[in-house]
């Protein structure tokens, strides 16, 4: 791969050109919006110049109800040998292109599973598809060359394929973003009017199931719109579980101790049931989970606390899995957890002692309420 173009210039787009600059590759970048091709351009991303002559692919990053229009003008222009886009839905799409009876040998669609709340350019990154799957949808059509066009610019993003059917895609990403980010939303909605005092108290359990809340409204309802029946399925399903466990939970306030006695059960087997699904959520690179020790450092809110403790655990040789962060509330510090293996545990521990860190037991005091980050280990 040579040359590309990439039509539509927000996080995604952006990000691609980025990505595939580095690689060495020739991007063309292409918006509606002039004004936005400019500003991708200038963070590097490509030129907002018009190729002279057809490129090797053309990545198409527009909003699922414009992916279509988009491909269809691209393919009737022959702008491309092949043609690839990376909307977050792949049916719908792909059957308005069906019905322009347009030759579909040279398009394949995918959809890099990565992305962020803020959707302009400056959000982009060229590490942004790096370590997460990367669906490609290819058609019983599908010219071979172009799916090797489609795996050769997944590998330069250092994203994972994986093929799948285009409503098999669809019903996935309603499960594992779609629905969740609709749940957040309605989590965070009850913190609206709130009380300030309760506010406060916000912890990193709360800062996680309402993080994706943030997200622009309207990627998600572009998403929304072109993928709702099985949105509102999985929906309909959480509903009743919801109506379970208000009934459940009203159990606990009789006076009945049998009718208490029901009640917990159906709370604990609701419990039971999410543990069994979490596990199966992959842990790091897509591998089965791992089970992880945790070394918890105090640290003062001073520049440079985090490079020292990374860099004393790489002169100790261990390999920090995950971060997470713990702020003490109206102090200047906090809690660092560095997640390990466990047999990295006491090298670490004792290393981080040698070199002046004041460890803490496996507990996070309760007056640690505050923000947690994650930090994707190298």
């Amino acid at each position: 791969m040579m040359s590309v173009i990439v039509i539509g210039t927000g996080l995604i787009g952006t990000s691609v050109g980025l990505a595939l600059g580095q690689r060495g590759v020739a991007v063309y970048l292409s918006d509606h919006d002039l004004e936005q091709a400019r500003t991708a351009a200038a963070l590097g991303a490509g030129t907002d110049e018009r190729p002279t002559k057809p490129v090797d692919l053309a990545i198409v990053a527009a909003p699922p109800a414009h992916v279509a229009a988009a491909l269809a003008d691209a393919m009737r222009r022959g702008i491309a040998r092949g043609y690839l886009d990376v909307a977050s839905i792949k049916g719908g799409p792909r059957r308005e292109l069906e019905v322009l009876d347009l030759d579909l040998t040279s398009y394949i669609g995918s959809h890099p599973m990565s992305g962020r709340e803020e959707l302009s350019p400056p959000a982009a990154s060229g590490d942004l598809f790096e370590g997460h799957p990367w669906v490609l949808t290819p058609t019983r059509d599908t010219d071979t060359k172009v799916l090797n066009l489609a795996l050769e610019l997944v590998s330069h993003c250092r994203a994972l394929p994986v093929v799948m059917d285009a409503d098999a895609h669809d019903r996935a990403v309603a499960l594992v973003s779609h629905m969740p980010h609709l749940m957040s939303s309605m989590v965070s909605a009850r913190l609206q009017h709130a009380e300030e005092a309760a506010v406060r108290l916000c912890g990193p359990g709360i800062r996680d199931v309402t993080r994706i809340a943030a997200s622009d409204p309207r990627m998600c309802i572009d998403s929304l719109s072109a993928n709702p029946g099985p949105v509102a399925d999985l929906l309909s399903d959480v509903s009743a579980d919801l109506d379970e466990t208000v009934l459940a939970l009203r159990a606990l306030q009789s006076s009945d101790k049998a009718e208490r006695r029901v009640g917990a059960d159906s709370i604990e087997g609701m419990l039971r049931r999410g543990n069994s699904g979490q596990v199966r959520v992959p842990g790091k690179h897509g591998a089965t989970p791992s089970t992880y020790e945790t070394v918890t450092v105090l640290i003062d809110d001073q520049p440079g606390q985090l490079t020292r403790i990374f860099a004393d655990a790489g002169a100790a040789g261990v390999n920090i899995e995950d971060v997470r962060i713990e702020h003490a509330t109206g102090q200047q510090t906090g809690l660092v957890q560095l997640m390990v293996e466990p047999r990295g545990m006491s090298v670490l521990s004792t290393a981080l002692r040698s070199r002046g860190w004041a460890l803490q037991e496996r507990f996070v005091p309760a007056r640690l309420l505050g923000s947690r980050f994650r930090c994707r280990a190298s």
